[in-house]
């Protein structure tokens, strides 16, 4: 099986099914907060609450968790990340208002109105508020390795050292590697440990591995070893231990609707759809993101004003800064932005190549000495990428995208890498919520690339609504 000196040490964390129960608590002092609400409320207006309401909202109170529970609101696999979660409390929400309002017309019982209109929407309100603020401490816990999932990988060598690598570098998904598998080949020859992480046997061994190391969950690699009937017999092994199984499919970075299994032939298909970059969906997104650009520069036109007004005071030059980037399809364009360095800064570029901080293409220095007193504040912030917004207005941009490039870079580009292109580049996207500045280039082209293959106008506005916090933390901006 696997050598009998090899022992697992492996850290303190807190359970995934400790967090369900706290969760649960919440829901129920979310539902009891707005009962308590709308009851003093109707007391304030002269109401007069008979003793049934009381119990009736009592029985609500109680019941909100366990609709919660079956709407899929306590499953491990939603915590921390994604919108399952989110979506399952406004599913039980909308649920147990239906199901109230219906059976109370069906059997004619007289249930007040402030329950249906009012405790039971300020109960699904207040219930998704306080998991919002749970899920960001639950990331911060995570990062000093509570809540985490201990798992096996499955696979190749090269392929469980990429996912240990990733898993470190964002533990807010709330998964460790604990212990390795490889394939028969490799365990005979090399059992060496993977970044720390013990290799504990081949392919055979997955079931008592997880028993050795107590792993909540087993992840499969692609690897042309483990095929259907392999596959099958490993699921067999573990399911009556109720570990999970994650499987990564051997096409990368397409999930969400565009993925769907279907039966042909008796065998179960993965059905992969083409992205939808010309279609009506595109022209919704144009519409919107020009509308958005519209209104936010008319709010914050005065605020602009300010900001060239003190790029001007404070160093010699223009308040504007005019760049050439490349666009959709490979067009060029003039990026606006506020000028926060100095005016002849890409003549200075040569001299600090030698200081460059960015692993690709890309040209980064941490302190760089081209950049104003007043430019490093609008970087940290992100307020010198406000004209952009005029870039949008035209066409040239869109909200959300890929990180505009330069000719420079593009002229670098890899076959894969033009895939970018295909699309409007953005003034935020998954590489603005994910790091900023100090992804790497290969995470960066990763992250547009996975925004191209996955695009949707609900993930543009999940990443809008992230970007607000990345921007006011101001971590990865330089």
């Amino acid at each position: 099986m696997f050598p009998r000196e090899v022992h697992v040490r492996l850290p303190v964390s807190v359970s995934s099914g400790s967090y369900s129960k706290i969760l649960l608590a919440g829901d129920l002092l979310c539902a009891a907060a707005a009962l308590a609400g709308v009851e003093l409320t109707r007391l304030w207006f002269g109401a007069f609450i008979p003793v049934y309401d009381i119990a009736f909202g009592t029985t609500l109170t109680i019941s909100w968790p366990l609709v919660v529970g079956v709407a899929g609101g306590y499953r491990g696999r939603a915590h921390g990340e994604g919108t399952e979660e989110f979506r399952s409390v406004a599913q039980a929400g909308l649920g147990l208002i239906a199901a109230v309002a219906i059976g109370a017309y069906l059997t004619q019982t007289n249930v007040a109105r402030s329950y249906v209109m009012a405790m039971l929407p300020l109960a699904t309100v207040l219930t998704l508020l306080i998991r919002h603020r749970m899920r960001k401490r639950l990331h911060r816990l995570r990062m000093k390795g509570r809540y985490m999932r201990p798992v096996v990988a499955v696979g190749h060598r090269q392929s469980i050292h990429e996912l240990v690598l990733q898993l470190r570098r964002q533990p807010y998904h709330g998964m460790r590697v604990v212990a390795a598998c490889l394939p028969s080949g490799q365990y005979r020859r090399q059992r060496s440990d993977i970044d720390g992480v013990p290799v504990l046997g081949d392919f055979r061994d997955v079931p008592a591995v997880v028993d050795k190391v107590d792993a909540e969950a087993v992840a499969v690699l692609a690897c042309p070893e483990l095929h259907g009937a392999a596959l099958r017999r490993l699921a067999w092994g573990i399911e009556s231990r109720g570990t999970d199984l994650f499987v990564a499919p051997a096409l990368m970075d397409v999930a969400g609707p565009r993925i769907s299994v279907r039966p042909v032939a008796g065998m179960p298909l993965l059905h992969v759809e083409h992205p939808d970059l010309q279609g009506s969906r595109r022209l919704v997104k144009n519409g919107f993101d020009r509308i958005v650009a519209a209104a936010f520069l008319l709010i914050l036109l005065f605020p602009m004003l300010v900001i060239a007004a003190l790029v001007r005071a404070t160093s010699p030059g223009p308040a504007l800064f005019r760049q050439t980037r490349i666009g959709r399809y490979g067009r060029e364009f003039d990026m606006l932005k506020f000028r926060t360095m100095v005016v002849n800064a890409e003549r200075l570029k040569p001299v600090l190549a030698a200081s460059n901080e960015s692993d690709g293409v890309l040209f980064k220095i941490r302190n760089d000495p081209r950049i104003t007193r007043v430019g490093l504040l609008l970087r940290r912030y992100s307020l010198d990428e406000l004209p952009q917004l005029l870039n949008v207005l035209r066409g040239e941009m869109s909200l959300v995208g890929p990180r505009p490039p330069l000719p420079a870079e593009v002229e670098r580009y890899g076959t894969d890498v033009h895939r970018r292109l295909v699309v409007r580049p953005g003034m935020t996207g998954l590489w603005q919520v994910s790091g900023r500045s100090d992804l790497s280039w290969e995470e960066s082209v990763r992250l547009d690339l996975r925004y191209v293959e996955n695009w949707s106008l609900l993930l543009d506005l999940q990443i809008l609504w992230k970007t607000w916090s990345a921007v006011t933390g101001g971590r990865g901006a330089y």
